[in-house]
């Protein structure tokens, strides 16, 4: 698992009107840095010129420079156009210090309107990172974002480019590829290239889009690590859909000897979430351009909108252990038991049982999982564990079935309804437990039911209190949970509508008392694998003066994942969240059922360090697995 944060000085790098040349954007920021500090390239954008025919904004390169690494100064434009093929702009620099010169690769515009006739790949070459006294231009074919690795392999230097990013009928799709010279020369060679393309798919990454309507380019030079080449590049789902496209930021993992071979990769890690990404000359844009390391963390730089630089880091190892493919658990490691509970042949519980709450009273684990019979009705059955893996007694009857209207069946006799995805907490003496109730008509709503800790342990079921609703008249409401304690005397309800994450508060647990507000406290990411809809999983979890929330997203292909977040102290305010899931479906069990592809959990319990998760998986069975509490918090702090 990892986490990405934002620079809170975002954007780090804004267009000022008081130069021309970069009075309307400045964008794609290229970073090196250096003992002194950091030195950015970017792309500025400067109004058009009156008398300019046709009338066209022209790309150029400024360069600035920062202590710091974020408060820049000293901004100058080192690269316009002069050369007949970039004459309509100098654009997305990617610059690289390389056995003693610096080395500017840049997409070079040489006609109006653009086109991939006229969008190709060139250099500036100096011998100081101000002042490019050479241009070549490299490509005769459509290409853009070209960028060197910082050292030979093998023996060679070797260039990584995106050739074809603008459609043709010939080339409809973009290909990254290396290409290799013995000297540097060799890339100025028309003739060079020639060759190259005529092989280009001997050249060719391994295609890194998923779908033929997604669209890749490179973003940043390769990082070599001590796993290999990391490689952040663009990732845009449904380019081609200029409505639905989404721009998001991945990584890959190339190997050290061979960069062509492909190691592992993610799915989008950083998508247009903050203002500055969403709203500018182009909206909803995010682009990778560059990499740093600055002590144990890589910094991404990219641009926003198309109109200014910012930056976001996450710790390197955290990102390299997400790529290990020895490590496909993610943060928590399955039970060998699993699944721990399964239907049984007749009864309440012969049809699924999943999705449970958990709580630990005195040294023993008592596990409240949903049970569905053939009829469709959903109750809650209890297992109990000494070890938490291991069952030691099931009981034969559920504790809890429907007793109200609204979670009695009104469809069909075999239509779903009932008691479902129970949460608990223990506040004082008493535990509460919240659930969606279904009649199987009207939409589910959430109710409440308590009960003392006393009866609960005595066995006494008759003493679950009448139970009632939580959640507004015909709203779509479920995943109910309560943080397990008061704040400032008060109850603090969360719940789900229109897909997130919400919240009210309670200042008490009665008959007619409804969450009558959604305080937003997390929303679905588009492009991310939460992006569909997002609930609660268990009730958060006390770690020091905060909270951590595991909670369960859905992906566009109707995946379920669950994910983590810290809370501040209020229960209330998203501190960190996780860029990647910490755990998905990847057993038989998990992806084949009633639902394929989902891990769904209701309940945690914490013994020392380890935190044991209980999931639903595919909607038959019911698992269990553990992680290090302490090695989650410090993930997200």
């Amino acid at each position: 698992m990892f986490i990405i944060r934002r620079e809170k000085n975002n954007p780090i790098l804004a267009p000022e009107r008081e130069r021309s040349w970069e009075s309307m954007a400045t964008y794609n920021p290229s970073a090196v840095r250096t003992k002194e500090g950091v030195r950015v390239y970017y792309r500025a954008i400067g109004a058009p010129s009156a008398l300019q025919t046709p009338l066209s904004a022209i790309s150029t390169i400024g360069t600035t420079f920062a202590e710091d690494g974020v408060h820049f100064h000293s901004r100058q434009q080192i690269i316009a156009p002069k050369e007949s093929w970039e004459q309509f702009g100098c654009e997305d620099p990617r610059v690289s210090f390389f056995e003693g010169r610096w080395y500017c690769f840049y997409t070079a515009l040489g006609g109006f309107p653009f086109g991939p006739d006229n969008i190709k790949v060139a250099a500036a070459i100096g011998d100081s990172p101000t002042n490019f006294t050479e241009r070549h231009l490299i490509t005769p074919f459509n290409a853009k974002a070209a960028t060197l690795f910082p050292e030979r392999i093998d023996g060679k230097i070797v260039m990584l480019l995106t050739v074809h990013t603008d459609w043709t009928a010939e080339h409809p799709r973009p290909t990254i590829a290396l290409a290799r010279a013995n000297k540097i020369e060799e890339f100025f060679d028309q003739k060079y290239w020639e060759e190259w393309h005529e092989h280009l798919t001997d050249h060719a990454l391994p295609e890194l889009r998923r779908a033929d309507g997604d669209h890749v380019e490179v973003g940043a030079s390769p990082l070599l690590t001590e796993k290999g080449w990391l490689l952040v590049f663009s990732y845009i789902q449904d380019y081609y859909n200029e409505h639905e496209r989404i721009f998001s930021i991945e990584a890959a993992l190339l190997a050290r000897d061979n960069p062509q071979k492909l190691i592992s990769r993610t799915k989008s890690i950083l998508v247009p979430e903050k203002s500055y990404e969403q709203y500018g000359l182009v909206p909803n844009i995010i682009f990778p351009s560059s990499v740093t390391l600055c002590d144990d963390l890589l910094e991404i730089w990219y641009g926003g909108a198309d109109t200014v630089c910012a930056k976001a880091s996450l710790k390197l190892n955290d990102l390299l252990s997400a790529l290990d493919l020895e490590k496909p658990a993610r943060t928590f490691t399955r039970s060998s038991n699993n699944p721990i509970i399964s239907p049984r042949d007749k009864g309440f519980d012969n049809k699924e049982t999943i999705n449970a709450a958990a709580i630990e009273i005195n040294g023993l684990i008592y596990i409240l999982y949903r049970a569905m019979d053939d009829s469709g009705t959903s109750t809650i059955g209890l297992a109990i564990s000494r070890d938490g893996f291991t069952i030691d007694e099931r009981l034969a009857e559920p504790i809890y079935i429907p007793r109200a209207d609204f979670e009695m069946k009104h469809s069909g006799p075999t239509g779903n309804s009932g008691c479902e995805d129970t949460r608990i907490v223990q506040i004082d003496d008493v535990l509460h437990m919240t659930y969606t109730a279904y009649d199987g008509v009207r939409p589910p709503c959430g109710a409440v039911s308590s009960i003392s800790v006393d009866d609960f342990i005595a066995r006494k079921w008759d003493k679950w209190s009448t139970p009632f609703i939580l959640t507004p008249d015909g709203v779509d409401d479920k995943d109910l949970a309560l943080l397990p304690e008061k704040i400032d005397g008060n109850y603090l309800l969360y719940h789900r509508v229109n897909k997130q994450i919400c919240a009210d508060i309670l200042p008490d647990l009665s008959s007619g008392k409804r969450a009558s507000r959604c305080i937003e406290v997390m929303t679905p990411r588009r492009g991310m694998w939460d992006e569909t809809k997002i609930g609660i999983a268990a009730p958060p979890i006390k770690v020091g003066d905060k909270w951590l929330m595991i909670y369960h997203g859905i992906s566009r292909h109707k995946t379920y994942r669950l994910g983590a977040a810290l809370l501040d102290s209020d229960g209330l305010t998203v501190l960190a969240r996780t860029a990647d899931p910490v755990f998905e479906p990847i057993e038989k069990y998990e992806q084949e059922g009633d639902v394929h592809n989902v891990v769904f959990s209701c309940g945690t319990v914490v013994k020392g360090d380890t935190l044991y998760l209980y999931y639903g998986a595919a909607d038959r069975v019911l698992g269990v697995a553990t992680a290090s509490l302490a090695h989650i918090v410090e993930a997200l702090t």
